[in-house]
């Protein structure tokens, strides 16, 4: 079971400064993600983003917050994963789409890759929505002044050394109706 630990008394950052602080954590692992990209295929560093994008990521408070608040200790990794790559992607794409609408184009367009929905979202980067919802987790903690979520080793039901209700000390007896002297013989 998922036990937090006792708080630090550390007092968070106001929900517009965590915005803030979500925008520009993820325009900089754009640019991350496009250098990487960029130097594997054309040998360059080529790092983008737009300016557009720091409001997209920036949605990280509004909508991933109660998630993992809700989530928090409760969700095992994979179900918390699945949640937020479905999340990221659901963001991703609606985005896009008022983006479209807005400015006439989103900053980034799929329309080429294989693995693609209306050229906004890809499905072969579910697995990295899904790393950066669990990893984003320890930046809200941090932002808010959250302890870590820690697991903790289970605990015995009574201390070392005290003797259990259980005679046997939890060890399998004896089969019921077979006397511990008697063994069958073949007929």
């Amino acid at each position: 079971m998922f036990v937090p630990k006792v708080s630090t008394g550390r007092a968070g950052l106001t929900p517009l400064a965590r915005a803030v602080v979500y925008g520009v954590a993820g325009c900089l692992g754009e640019l991350f993600f496009t250098a990487c990209i960029s130097a594997l295929k054309r040998r360059r560093l080529q790092p983008r983003t737009s300016p557009l994008m720091l409001p997209v990521y920036a949605l990280i408070q509004p909508l991933f917050e109660p998630t993992h608040r809700m989530m928090r200790g409760r969700v095992p990794l994979w179900g918390r994963a699945l949640v937020y790559g479905s999340g990221f992607h659901a963001a991703e794409y609606l985005s896009g789409r008022l983006l479209r609408r807005l400015a006439g184009q989103a900053p980034w367009d799929y329309s080429a890759a294989r693995w693609q929905f209306n050229g906004l979202i890809r499905f072969d980067y579910f697995p990295l929505w899904a790393a950066a919802g669990v990893m984003t987790e320890r930046l809200h903690d941090i932002l808010t002044g959250q302890p870590a979520i820690t697991r903790r080793p289970p605990t015995r039901p009574w201390p070392p050394g005290v003797a259990s209700a259980d005679p046997a000390g939890g060890r399998p007896g004896p089969r019921r109706g077979v006397r511990p002297d008697h063994h069958a013989e073949p007929s």
